[in-house]
């Protein structure tokens, strides 16, 4: 199985790069044939000849903007935040390793339409690697694995109790006050993963993937490509965010989206909260520029949202939005 700490190692380089360790593991002699020497995103992105031209030069009418005030913006001066206090690492790494995933799959089938069989399990075994990785990340993010924690924190709170009562039973009341205190910590660490893993089973969003949305303090346009329940990041990046700050504070769904890069080209990936988002009061149809678009979504629907492919509606377990029909728009 890769190893957790080499995910950590992927960066942007104005596309993205693969960890070393992992791409070691993936560099067998035939499989390397069709994986490359460039980083995977930069193969997929070549694909479009004027993308780095097209990228220079959203970053160069970005210098030369003049842009009007965000109304709400006076709010994120008082608290001394920018956009990029909501950049996330790891909501970025976590959307480049699903286009890993898509990658090779994509691969895999490539090879078995070239009939190289070999190269096409090479590449097969690379994959199960990969989705194993990711599944153990989702599980350490999102709660699934937290019932199994409660339940063995619920199994050595039993055998502390039964130990408490020796102590008790033999007068050492010294190692029983050890005790008592070892036991309410491991019940409030069994609440708080009990509660946890909850929050995730019985979610309930206000956003859908694909989704057009406004930030509410820095106005940007944004496409939500990803969701938990609950703030997932670290302590130290809720408290640079100030996430206690919001009326729900951490305990409410946060977004992974995508940034237009036509006014933030350098923000790519922000994690925000539900209270900081807004859905637009008519569909958005105006143009969004971003590199992860045209391998997260088919294309955009009837009311400018963009369409999840299946594989990212699966990951997040949504079903398939259908826009309603509206017949004045045919007359």
């Amino acid at each position: 199985m890769v190893q957790s700490q080499s995910l950590s190692t992927l960066t942007i380089c104005g596309s993205v790069k693969v960890s070393s360790l992992l791409r070691n593991r993936l560099n067998s002699s035939k499989a390397s044939s069709l994986i490359g020497d460039r980083c995977v995103s930069c193969q997929f992105l070549r694909k479009s000849p004027s993308f780095r031209s097209h990228w220079k030069s959203i970053k160069q009418r970005n210098l030369l903007r003049v842009e009007a005030r965000w109304p709400f913006q006076g709010g994120g001066g008082e608290q001394g935040l920018d956009p990029s206090s909501e950049r996330s690492e790891s909501a970025n790494e976590d959307i480049l390793i699903f286009f890993f995933q898509l990658d090779l799959a994509t691969r895999v089938q490539y090879a078995m339409n070239l009939e190289q069989y070999d190269i096409a399990q090479q590449l097969r075994e690379k994959l199960t690697e990969v989705e194993e990785e990711s599944i153990r990340l989702q599980e350490g993010k999102r709660g699934s694995s937290a019932k199994s924690e409660a339940q063995d924190k619920g199994i050595s709170i039993i055998r502390l109790r039964a130990d408490l009562q020796n102590a008790i039973d033999s007068e050492d009341y010294g190692l029983a006050a050890k005790l008592r205190d070892e036991i309410s910590k491991l019940e409030a660490e069994s609440l708080a993963v009990s509660a946890k893993a909850l929050a995730f089973e019985k979610a309930e969003y206000a956003f859908r993937l694909g989704q057009k949305l406004r930030h509410k303090t820095f106005g940007y346009r944004a496409v939500v490509c990803g969701m938990d329940p609950i703030c997932c990041e670290s302590s130290s990046w809720m408290e640079a965010a100030e996430v206690e700050k919001l009326p729900r504070g951490s305990n409410q769904p946060f977004y992974q989206v995508l940034v237009d890069a036509r006014t933030h080209p350098d923000l790519v990936v922000a994690y925000v909260a539900e209270d900081n988002l807004l859905a637009p009061e008519k569909p958005d149809k105006e143009r969004f520029d971003h590199p992860y678009i045209s391998f997260l979504y088919y294309g955009a629907d009837t009311a400018g949202d963009f369409i999840p492919v299946k594989q990212l509606r699966e990951k997040y377990n949504r079903s398939r939005h259908e826009v309603p029909f509206d017949s004045q728009e045919e007359d």
